[in-house]
Parts: structure tokens; C-alpha cells; sequence
């Protein structure tokens, strides 16, 4: 008889992926399709919820055909792109907005306002966020106050607000759930760290009806059943993608460490059972919450990475594709002297300059293609090392530093980081962390796995290592570029 297999969905930015694992960690198949991305102004981001469904649901139909059948799916688990936000109609189960994405700047003026009047003390001390446009609640306050629609189902009591992963889950269930798991709820503003529930005193700050939320639950266990795909299939892991991706580096005991690059980069440090507040600006948040214990993280979000590349390719036409970009930036000794600072959508951890944009410094008649796609690319790494300069300063200096993400695929990339930041950096031979931490989870959800260190041990595999090898006087030089250049915006 062949063994279970776990299903994964997990729901990015720019496309949803459905893929197969084997409870020892290999992957037996994926199916992925891209999601349409929409800016219908300056600084505003947004997705299709049906389009995300739609797409979400053929690509888990290909995979449950490729295990034979729903039978021999053993549990689903979700990981999702975080803060984004889908109001839905509980009623007809359908869409009643756009999702408004986690990029999205558009509740600046608000997150100001509430900022001018002193809150921030309470929403950091709450949540363990700041008051930035980025988290989900001031998405929900906009939808309420701009969109009838949305407005409406709330005065009728049918208006259901959830992230990414909730949404999923109840058009999986036809309806019958509606709950978001402990990681994915604490990027709301809404939600408190210490009594891990919706907070009254944020509900009525922000304006957003409790009775819209969904219920929160522990990111493993028989969470749900999803009825859509055949016979009823458990949904047994779900979490946020960087609290996926920290759980699939096995950063599973205080003080260990991964950085994922991918359309942004997150760092997160485990800080075991330790409610995590921050002197510098870093964020507090859930890791995970197994049989109602959490696990809490310090994080330093940076809002783009690969979405630069991504941008060098569709924008500007240099580069045909991401893959170039490792040969572009060898075939040059250094940038020139370029710096590029990608607040495209602002400026994040720990700088939070929601005004800020991006810059491009140093440029001459010597300057090229190559320069530019390097100066792209060594972003990454000065970024990098001003998140790690942050968190020495709160106490949790990083000793090595795990890496993932579709970036790190770039060798020349995984060096520089190494160069800059002076650590070790490991990279794991399957670098698709996230869906591996939701697939880790959803085992022990399944009961496939007793715990998450049994997961680990059996479901991760051999790791790279890169030193630190650059020259200490170029270091230097390239970090005080650096500052100059984000001095200037």
C-alpha cells in the first residue's frame, strides 16, 4: 500500500501552488498558476480572491489525481502570503471587494492619524506590531469605510473578514469553517500576544466588528475538513509563510534563525515561550501554536527582494529572466559604485519609512546592465545586515543564519550575504521551506509525526554552507555606500 501524502497549498504573491509531499519529506509533484497582480493606483496592490480560489482549487485537483484520489491524501496544509485581506459575503461565499495585499500603502493617512494621537504605545505593547499600513486591520477599516458592499454585509451581519488562508479554508469546507490560524492572526493588529485571541480595546480603536473574524486555532491538528476535493480531506497544519519557512529550517529552540527571500525578506528568531518586545523597531509575533501553546518570534520584514528583480525584468526590460541575474552580477568586479535602495512600496524593518522611495545612486557613462542587476542583488545583503544590526541591539544577535527562498537559489547571492553580514549562512538542498514547514505541521496535525522535531529530523534534508570570504576594507566601503545611499531619501 502506498504511504500518505500530504497536501500543500500554499498561496504566495505572485502565484498559488498546490504540492505533494511524502511524510519523509520528498516531493511527489506540484501544479502551479500565476496570480494577476493589480494597481489601480500609485502605492495600492491587489488580488482577485475568486481568481486566488479558482486557481488554488485546480492546481489541489491535479495533485490529488497525481496521489490517486482524496484517499490517499492523509491532511492539507496551508501557507499563505500574510496581511492580505478578503472580504467575503457568508451568504453567497463569494468575494464582495478586491483582497487588498500585504504591499498595499493605501491606510498610510490613517496609520497616521492614529499614530498623531498616541496609540502606537498600545497596538506595540498589544500586538507587538507598529501602526503601519502593511498589517491587515487598517485594511479591514478602509474596506469598511470605502466599499458599500462590504459596508452593507456588515450591517447584515453576513460580512466575514479573513487573510489568505481563511478564505481557502472556507471555500475547502463549503462554508462550514471559518477560523485563521495563531501565526496569521497575529499580523492583524487585532490580535493580542499575551491572551491569544482578538482584542477588545484594538477591535474598537480600528472599528472592525468582532463577529466579522474568524476563530482563532493552533497552527496543527484536525483544524478542519475540506469536502470540495473528493472524500473529505483533514486540514491539519496551516501558518503564515515566514512562520512556514522558520518551522521547515527546523528554527524549532530559542535564538535560531532564517531569513527568507522572496518577493519580500523576512527574518525571524525564535524566542521560545517569550512574549518578544522590540527597542528597535523590529516586530513581535506568533510562530507557532500547538494544543493551545504558543511560540512567539522577533521578525524584521523587508518589503521587497525578489519583487526588485521581478521589477528589473517586467519595467525596465533588463534582463529576460531572474536567472540571469547570478551571471550578470559575476561578470562585473564590483557595481561601480551603484546603489540601489528598493522602497518601491516603502521602506520596512527596522526603518519603517512608509513615505520612502526607492533610489538609484552612483550612476555614470561607465555604467551598465550588469551594474545595475548588481547593485540589485547586493541590496539583499545590506538589507540583511541592517535587520541583524537591529536585532544584536534587542538581545538576539544571530550566531548562523538559515536561508531559503526563490532568490537563494542565486549562489553569488548566498556568498554576498555571507560576505556582508560576516556569518554563515546554510542553505538547504530544497530551498521551498514554506511549503515543507506546512507540510511538517500538517504531519503532526495527521498524527504522521508525534512532534515537530521528529518532523524535522525526518523531513529535511542536507544543507550548503557559505563562509564569509570578502575582504574587510571592501565590506566597509560597500556598508558605508550603503548608509550614504539611505541617508539621502
Amino acid at each position: 500500500m502506498t504511504p500518505p501524502a500530504i497536501l500543500v497549498l500554499d498561496e504566495g504573491t505572485t502565484s498559488t501552488r498546490a504540492m505533494l509531499f511524502a511524510a519523509d519529506g520528498s516531493l511527489l509533484g506540484t501544479e502551479q498558476r500565476e496570480l494577476t497582480q493589480h494597481y489601480p493606483q500609485p502605492g495600492w496592490v491587489e488580488h482577485d480572491a475568486a481568481e486566488i480560489w479558482e486557481r488554488t482549487l485546480a492546481c489541489a485537483q491535479a495533485m490529488v489525481e497525481t496521489a490517486g484520489g482524496a484517499q490517499a491524501v492523509a491532511a492539507i496544509g496551508i501557507t499563505n502570503q500574510r496581511e492580505t485581506v478578503v472580504a467575503w459575503d457568508a451568504g453567497t461565499g463569494e468575494p464582495l471587494s478586491r483582497a487588498i495585499v500585504w504591499q498595499d500603502r493605501r491606510t498610510e493617512p490613517f496609520c497616521r492619524q492614529l499614530r498623531d494621537a498616541g496609540h502606537e504605545a498600545l497596538v506595540r505593547e498589544k500586538t507587538g506590531l507598529l501602526l503601519d499600513p502593511y498589517f491587515s486591520g487598517t485594511k479591514m477599516r478602509w474596506m469598511l469605510d470605502n466599499d458599500e458592499a462590504v459596508r452593507g454585509a456588515a450591517d447584515a451581519g453576513t460580512l466575514r473578514f479573513g487573510t489568505v488562508e481563511s478564505w481557502l479554508v472556507f471555500k475547502l469546507t463549503a462554508g462550514a469553517a471559518h477560523i485563521t490560524d495563531a501565526s496569521n492572526a497575529s499580523r492583524t493588529m487585532l490580535y493580542s500576544l499575551e491572551t491569544g485571541d482578538w482584542d477588545e480595546e484594538l477591535l474598537a480603536l480600528l472599528g472592525v466588528p468582532r463577529a466579522a473574524l474568524p476563530q482563532v486555532v493552533d497552527c496543527a491538528g484536525q483544524l478542519a475538513t475540506a469536502s470540495v476535493l473528493g472524500s473529505g480531506i483533514p486540514i491539519c497544519g496551516m501558518a503564515g509563510d515566514q512562520q512556514a519557512a522558520t518551522i521547515g529550517q527546523a528554527c524549532l529552540s530559542p535564538g535560531e534563525t532564517k531569513a527568507t527571500y522572496g518577493t519580500g525578506a523576512f527574518v525571524l528568531t525564535n524566542k521560545g515561550g517569550e512574549v518578544p518586545m522590540s527597542r528597535h523597531r523590529l516586530l513581535g509575533t506568533v510562530l507557532c501554536q500547538l494544543d493551545g501553546t504558543r511560540t512567539y518570534a522577533l521578525e524584521g520584514s523587508v518589503f521587497v527582494a525578489g519583487s526588485l528583480v521581478q521589477w528589473l525584468r517586467d519595467s525596465l526590460g533588463l534582463i529576460a529572466s531572474a536567472k540571469e541575474t547570478e551571471a550578470l552580477a559575476r561578470s562585473v568586479d564590483d557595481s561601480g559604485g551603484v546603489v540601489i535602495v528598493p522602497a518601491l512600496s516603502g521602506l520596512g524593518a527596522p526603518h519603517w519609512l512608509a513615505d520612502a522611495r526607492a533610489s538609484i545612486t552612483g550612476l555614470s557613462f561607465a555604467t551598465g546592465k550588469a551594474q545595475i542587476v548588481r547593485a540589485a542583488l547586493e541590496a539583499m545583503a545590506h538589507q540583511t545586515q541592517d535587520l541583524r544590526t537591529a536585532f544584536a541591539a534587542d538581545g538576539a544577535d544571530w550566531a548562523l543564519l538559515k536561508v531559503d527562498g526563490g532568490m537563494i537559489a542565486n549562489d553569488w547571492l548566498a556568498q554576498d550575504i555571507a560576505d556582508i553580514t560576516g556569518l554563515q549562512v546554510e542553505r538547504p538542498g530544497f530551498v521551498e521551506t514554506t511549503a515543507l514547514g506546512a507540510a511538517m505541521l500538517a504531519a503532526v496535525g495527521a498524527g504522521l509525526h508525534a512532534t515537530l522535531g521528529d518532523a524535522a529530523s525526518a523531513m529535511i534534508g542536507d544543507r550548503q554552507v557559505f563562509s564569509p570570504a570578502m575582504d574587510d576594507a571592501v565590506r566597509s566601503a560597500r556598508i558605508e555606500n550603503w548608509d550614504a545611499a539611505l541617508a539621502k531619501l
